[in-house]
């Protein structure tokens, strides 16, 4: 299994897919699924799902493809590229990245954010960060008219240019890790699933625009109406010195799941789990000897805080993997927690039967 989530994991990160934009990740997300008999089908907004059959409680079990980037918002005559930002970003990282615009398989453009030469940069200004309205790309046309040529206009999806290498026996270093990884794990679990005897209705759903806007699986879910959604994506890792006081999510140290995630600055949502999703997931990874880490983070927000509000309300969990150096071209994950994931979600949706209660009244 591991061998087989490395390969699809790197294959994934080098597809572009920003928010919006996730069909070359889509198409070959379905073409992998398909080669191993299990059939999709999308939606008018572009989510993936693949459907397994089953008896009780209705479950959706969903991820998202996209990454976050920029659009093109202007081109200046000396053919440079001015960005609008799509998602949460780090300006501070940004200078001097490489870049990839997106303008069609085969056909996209590098460039580069321009960086000011330090030779004329004075004391001021070594120091400051630089809000991304002030950066442009250079992919090396000297004009707007061979920047038409090349294809890129306004609104040309722009992102970090894709990579992914090893570090170290499993580890994982590239971009979109958020959440290709989660993609992987979600594509492995259809394996499984495909090759079971029993179990409740599952739907597997790879969703769009959570990078943008939080709400692209939205249509998805409300199609679905599941008793049960649990969202994969990543969980803070907190094993580096400027996270330490953070919380005790180690990379490598098995799948995670979140208690409670808020995001304040702006979006008054957040997720918490239900108690009946908590006590399956602790006592699926106590009876399998499955490492369990626990998150509870303000800033991190997923698409599950609009889900859970669907219909009559939705039963909720987020669980994931561990990460560090979110949002950046350099994301990093282990695959053992992929792995430690993959396990936990099996053996916990074949415990989900036909007396699954979501009662809280009923829970001990």
């Amino acid at each position: 299994m591991k061998s087989r989530l490395r390969r699809t994991l790197c294959d994934l990160m080098m597809i572009p897919g920003l928010s919006g934009h996730e069909d070359r990740v889509r198409r070959a997300i379905s073409a992998s699924l398909q080669e191993i008999g299990v059939g999709t089908k999308s939606d008018r907004m572009g989510n993936l799902e693949a459907y397994f059959p089953g008896t009780g409680p209705t479950v959706m079990v969903f991820t998202h493809m996209d990454q976050l980037g920029f659009v093109v918002r202007r081109i200046s005559a000396d053919g440079l590229l001015w960005l609008e930002r799509l998602g949460g970003v780090p300006e501070r990282a940004l200078p001097a990245q490489d870049v990839l615009c997106c303008v069609g398989e085969g056909r996209d453009v590098p460039g580069i954010i321009g960086h000011k030469s330090h030779h004329a940069t004075p004391p001021a200004e070594k120091y400051r960060v630089i809000p991304y309205a002030e950066l442009y790309v250079d992919t090396g046309l000297g004009s707007d008219a061979a920047v038409a040529e090349a294809g890129i206009r306004i609104g040309t999806p722009v992102i970090y240019r894709p990579a992914a290498m090893a570090l170290g026996d499993d580890r994982i270093s590239g971009t979109s890790v958020d959440d290709r990884a989660g993609c992987a794990v979600l594509m492995e679990l259809a394996r499984a699933l495909a090759a079971r005897a029993d179990g409740p209705p599952v739907h597997l759903v790879f969703s769009v625009q959570e990078e943008f806007n939080l709400r692209g699986v939205v249509p998805m879910a409300r199609r679905i109406a599941p008793d049960i959604a649990i969202q994969l994506d990543l969980m803070l890792a907190t094993d580096t010195p400027d996270l330490a006081d953070r919380g005790d999510m180690v990379l490598g140290g098995g799948a995670g799941m979140s208690l409670y995630s808020f995001h304040g600055r702006g979006t008054l949502n957040g997720v918490i789990p239900h108690p009946a999703l908590v006590q399956l997931m602790e006592e699926t990874a106590a009876v399998n000897d499955l490492p369990l880490q626990r998150s509870a983070q303000t800033g991190v927000l997923t698409d599950l805080s609009y889900v859970q509000l669907e219909g009559e309300g939705v039963a909720c969990i987020d669980v994931g993997f561990p990460m560090r150096y979110s949002h950046s071209a350099r994301e990093l994950c282990d695959l053992n927690d992929l792995v430690a994931l993959t396990r936990l979600l099996e053996l916990a949706i074949g415990r989900i039967g036909p007396d699954f209660s979501l009662n809280r009244d009923e829970l001990t």
